[in-house]
């Protein structure tokens, strides 16, 4: 899918210029965005964002995301177009660098955006990359899916949609987003933690690998874990494995209206925002 949104380049100082509306823009997203994760994001998530310090009259250069992730986990951001080729995005991510969109979107598209953009991808996944647990498994993601077919990879992406982009987390028994995909979006948040509605299972691997999903709606279920750690189990499994005893065993009926484009079939971007 062809982006309609021009990527920026650096600058010889290596930096990015925004322009004042794209500041703006950074700014009216941030600080409505830290009102509405309030007593909805992770404990994990807001020490992530006290780590990045993220400033709130700008958008950030990723020179300086970098800086921080280099000294928690030994990341990298690293400037990429809105929309990249699966086999590079997971080149990347097996390499420990985050691939960060380096353009914000228009103000015609302020409440909702398909494709990620920078404030998606550093505000709802930076922070979590500040720890290990997660930052472990976004690498692990990655190796694994450059070893797989791309049929499997497609099956293999819900997993990555159910926990890094759409992951909740019990903490004290109450339910906590930690997926960028939610914390990056004001309508996500308030629907995943408050709709009394929403079904929200335990995490399985193979319940996962077997949940169809659709990126234009808001989601009708989530999966949770009870720590971060928990990822590590996950990469423990033999996941190839049970791609093929997820296909066999077939998919869960959707707790949606039926829409074959959007049946958990694609990759990077694309994310309700």
């Amino acid at each position: 899918m062809a982006s309609k949104y021009v990527s920026k380049s650096l600058n010889n100082k290596g930096f990015i210029e925004y322009t004042d509306t794209e500041n703006d823009t950074w700014a009216r997203l941030i600080k409505r965005q830290l009102i509405n994760i309030e007593n909805r994001a992770s404990q994990e998530f807001m020490q992530g964002l006290a780590n990045l310090n993220l400033p709130l009259d700008r958008v950030p250069q990723h020179r300086e995301i970098t800086e921080v992730l280099q000294k928690y986990t030994g990341w990298s951001a690293e400037v990429v177009p809105a929309l990249i080729p699966a086999d590079e995005f997971f080149t990347l991510l097996s390499h420990k660098k985050f691939p960060v969109a380096s353009f914000i979107r228009i103000p015609e598209e302020f409440d909702y955006l398909e494709e990620p953009d920078i404030f998606h991808e550093i505000f709802g996944h930076c922070p979590l990359l500040t720890n290990q647990a997660y930052a472990d498994f976004m690498q692990w993601y990655g190796v694994l899916a450059l070893k797989a077919n791309s049929k499997d990879r497609f099956r293999l992406f819900r997993l990555f949609w159910f926990t890094i982009e759409f992951g909740l987390i019990k903490e004290n028994g109450n339910f906590r987003a930690y997926g960028g995909g939610i914390l990056s979006s004001p309508k996500e948040t308030i629907h995943s933690i408050d709709n009394s509605s929403v079904v929200r299972n335990p995490l399985t691997a193979i319940d996962a690998l077997r949940t169809p999903y659709r990126i234009d709606i808001v989601q009708p279920l989530y999966y949770y874990i009870e720590k971060l750690s928990d990822l590590y189990e996950i990469s423990k499994l033999d996941l190839l494995e049970l791609v093929n005893k997820s296909r066999e065993l077939g998919n869960f009926d959707p707790l949606f209206p039926s829409k074959e484009e959007y049946l958990g079939d694609g990759y990077h971007g694309n994310m309700p925002c």
